[in-house]
């Protein structure tokens, strides 16, 4: 990912401040506010409501993904006008994480400060230094969008998706199994885009598939050359994958589209690319035509997403969130889990950050309804991996390109834990 925007320090926080004076004199009125109200003040007085925090950049460029903290608004809107969680009035708190490590911390130490029970569905690619801050407090970070290491392996952090590892992994075994011949990994020139080669490398391993690699700036308005590279003599069986972000794969899309390929078939993940992206580049006669997708989720159009598009329409107040958005699918996923989560507290106890932590440490599976399979961070569940042991999801969605949509190319999940621990392809 790419560092944009200018760091700011003190990311706003959703909610209105208000003095201890004021409080108090709204004391009466206060059952009516605390869906707005943030701070420790507004979380003692809560009593036995329950604080959550979602954070995500906006405003920033290329990293903004502002679909997640409004739907983490529409999910607190709808879970209240339901019962609340289990049984509690919640109380969504949203940052702005200005993709910045000054960002970042500020946004972990609102969370603490109005004292969230967790941080769900966020995004932000500083986990190094926001998982420090969760930590100290004993704050469960559920549902990262896998931006960052320390979601991977953090005790406190409870990932539902399997992170660029499992996508660049996946795409491998999806192109292996479309026949292509060569690939050419299109990644960032970084120490992250190095380690995208291993996992590519592992998955095409025991086939005679031949990688080239290229290295290409995380941000460029003219990716021309890179692309005539990975096209080369356009033979069949030529494949072309872009691992890059979302805004340099939106331009690599024109040089690749103006060179105009007989043979070579174009490949990357979702995160790097959508179906909005699909409709704003021409759809089936665009460059994505026919290209091959790999994502955490099933694709959008599927009955899965179905209560996510219902509480987009009937609680999103207007906001944008797109639906295709991974982001915006992880942030549903990850306040799923933490629904059945904090369902299954014994009802006489208080929801705390400690309850949650030792509900999701059991073991115990969740269903998410099909969006993900089911999901277990118990030590059984733990990938043999020194460095991400809590990549627990390893299945990804093979997805294509058809008629101008994003469609299923294999129905179901795809488990790539083999590609990710070094081993064998299963028989």
């Amino acid at each position: 990912m790419t560092r944009t925007g200018t760091p700011h320090p003190l990311p706003a926080v959703s909610g209105r401040r208000r003095t201890t004076a004021a409080l108090a004199a709204s004391a009466a009125v206060l059952p009516a506010l605390l869906s707005a109200c943030g701070g420790p003040a507004a979380a003692d007085a809560a009593g036995k409501d329950v604080t959550v925090m979602t954070w995500a950049p906006s405003g920033t460029g290329a990293a903004d993904r502002p679909g997640m903290t409004a739907l983490a608004d529409a999910v607190g809107r709808q879970l209240n006008d339901q019962g609340g969680l289990a049984g509690r009035k919640v109380r969504v708190l949203t940052c702005n994480e200005h993709d910045s490590t000054d960002g970042a911390t500020a946004c972990a130490e609102q969370a603490v400060s109005a004292h969230a029970v967790a941080v769900v569905g966020s995004a932000s690619q500083y986990g190094s230094s926001f998982m420090p801050i969760l930590e100290q407090a004993g704050i469960p970070f559920i549902g990262g969008y896998g931006l960052s290491g320390p979601e991977f392996s953090s005790p406190l952090s409870y990932p539902v998706n399997g992170g660029l590892p499992a996508l660049v992994a996946g795409s491998g075994r999806q192109l292996v199994e479309a026949g292509c011949k060569q690939i050419s990994l299109i990644r960032p020139d970084s120490r992250a885009g190095d380690a995208l080669v291993n996992y590519l490398g592992g998955a095409v391993r025991q086939t005679d598939v031949k990688l080239t690699d290229i290295k290409a700036p995380e941000k460029s308005n003219d990716y021309s050359a890179y692309t005539r590279r990975a096209i080369g003599d356009d033979r069949p069986g030529n494949c072309v994958l872009s691992a890059l972000g979302a805004e340099p794969t939106a331009n690599l899309l024109d040089p690749y589209r103006r060179a105009n390929p007989k043979n070579t078939q174009l490949a990357s993940v979702i995160g790097s690319f959508q179906q909005s992206v699909v409709d704003s580049t021409g759809g089936d006669s665009g460059p994505l035509h026919g290209a091959y997708a790999t994502g955490w989720f099933p694709a959008e159009s599927s009955r899965v997403w179905d209560g996510l598009r219902e509480t987009v329409r009937g609680y999103g107040n207007g906001a944008t969130i797109d639906v295709s958005d991974p982001g915006v699918q992880t942030t549903w996923v990850a306040y799923e889990v933490l629904r059945q989560a904090a369902g299954r507290i014994d009802k006489s106890r208080t929801i705390t950050p400690k309850a949650l932590q030792v509900i999701l440490d059991s073991g115990d599976p969740i269903d998410t309804a099909g969006a993900t399979p089911p999901l277990g961070w118990g030590v059984t569940n733990m990938l043999p991996s020194a460095n991400s042991p809590r990549l627990v999801n390893t299945s990804v969605t093979f997805q294509r390109v058809q008629n101008g949509r994003l469609t299923e190319q294999r129905q179901g999940f795809t488990d790539i834990r083999w590609v990710l621990t070094n081993g064998r392809p299963p028989a």
